[in-house]
């Protein structure tokens, strides 16, 4: 693919520069990346609005993105039907006794909604509801408590089964089930780093605790919340012995989470179901028009071969292995703080591929640093899509929380730098598991 009339860099400038100007402009991303194609129409008389239409529909013509609403209709069956409170009672009885109990508990159901759901909006929306009122009225600072729900949210494209890994797997052809292996250790040492900062704070603040929970109380929580905990189990599960593929584990979730929802916890109506299938579909058609003009934008990144252009400077630095790792890392988080992640691992993604093999970086070891890199972008502005989300439950401006946010980020972006030095952290359980699926 390959003839232009224009150059890589007058394309680049044409494309890009139009993309962000539309941003300046207040547009919508996912607008903006498809009005954004458009100018090069101009340029070259062997393009036509039906490319664009038909590299759009191409996007979407894609098995594997019919997991998306899957696994946002399962987050939003958990809401409503009783999963996430059971979820909530069992934290209580494992971290309440930690400093910052209700902090600590809003990040291991953080862990808990992640093994289940895969969507850090749907994530940051129902715990900003539960958490954030709760912890001011406990005593806990404002900002805080809505930076500790922001951040926590981010896990939930970290550990599988995870929205952005079906969509990398997609777009990348890199093994799914050995992303959800990979993304488990990283997002456990992230969780574990978060709530020891939720620790330091404690101590500082002196921020309330809970009476240790009995032996008994944690098993009666437990056998309550066992059903849901084995969700993670059957859709991980289930794609490693290859009885399902990506997409139906997603079927199978939204399956599991409604005879849950429905005769187990009995706590699913009609009026629920609705409500809940209206809130997928909203959320399902903003996620999946940004693949559709993202993957647009991607092709005309393509056809005039910028990828290749950017990255002839690069190869030259010769940078090895780590020093690939944290320039991909640094790339993605940039691109995360303008650019929603699914239209970023589209872009992006494709643009990085090439160097992180030029380097013998592995597919999957690219995969968690470009996927945790980008996970930053859902809590920094001017994107910072999770942050936004808790910051209108509080009813406050972005800017309010964005300092305990930033203290946040620290040891988190120190998790980061060690997910690229010690490959072996994302790579040690699909090695373990799975060796095959490395391949």
């Amino acid at each position: 693919m390959s003839g232009g009339l224009l150059s890589p860099g007058t394309a680049a400038l044409i494309l890009f520069g139009t993309f962000f100007l539309l941003l300046v402009l207040r547009v919508p991303v996912a607008f903006a990346l498809g009005l954004a194609c458009l100018p090069a129409m101009l340029f070259e008389e062997r393009l036509s609005m039906q490319s664009l239409v038909q590299e759009t529909f191409n996007a979407y013509n894609s098995f594997i993105l019919l997991a998306v609403p899957f696994f946002l209709l399962t987050a939003n069956l958990m809401n409503i039907g009783g999963i996430t409170d059971r979820l909530v009672k069992l934290s209580r009885t494992m971290v309440g006794h930690f400093p910052g109990a209700l902090a600590q508990i809003n990040v291991l159901l953080s862990v808990f909604f992640a093994g289940i759901s895969g969507s850090s909006t749907a994530d940051a929306a129902s715990q900003s509801k539960i958490f954030i009122d709760a912890q001011v009225k406990e005593g806990y600072g404002l900002s805080f408590s809505i930076a500790i729900t922001a951040v926590s949210a981010v896990l939930a494209v970290i550990i599988p089964p995870s929205i952005l890994m079906i969509v990398w797997g997609g777009v990348i052809s890199t093994s799914i089930g050995a992303m959800y292996l990979a993304g488990i250790l990283p997002g456990l040492l992230i969780a574990a780093a978060q709530m020891a900062t939720v620790h330091v704070y404690s101590k500082i603040y002196n921020y309330p605790v809970y009476p240790r929970a009995t032996l008994k109380e944690f098993f009666v929580s437990g056998w309550e919340s066992l059903p849901a905990l084995f969700t993670p189990f059957i859709i991980v599960g289930g794609i490693l012995l290859g009885w399902f593929t990506a997409t139906e584990s997603a079927a199978i979730a939204v399956l599991y989470a409604a005879v849950l929802s429905a005769f187990f916890y009995r706590e699913l109506g009609w009026d629920k179901l609705y409500h809940s299938l209206l809130e997928t579909g909203r959320l399902s058609a903003v996620a999946l028009f940004c693949v559709g003009t993202a993957s647009a934008f991607g092709w005309l990144l393509a056809y005039y071969q910028i990828p290749k252009a950017l990255l002839a400077n690069v190869t030259t630095w010769g940078m090895g292995i780590t020093g690939v790792g944290f320039f991909i890392a640094f790339v993605f988080l940039v691109v995360g703080c303008f650019l929603d992640a699914i239209p970023a691992i589209i872009i992006v993604g494709t643009i990085l591929q090439p160097l992180a093999a030029s380097v013998g970086m592995h597919p999957i070891h690219f995969a968690i640093i470009g996927i945790v890199s980008l996970a930053f972008g859902l809590v920094t502005p001017p994107y910072g899509l999770c942050l936004m989300i808790s910051c209108a439950v509080a009813k406050v401006p972005l800017k309010f929380a964005l300092k305990d946010t930033a203290i946040m980020l620290v040891p988190m972006l120190l998790m980061l730098a060690a997910i690229i030095l010690f490959p072996e952290i994302p790579l040690i359980l699909p090695k373990l598991i799975a060796p095959e699926l490395l391949k």
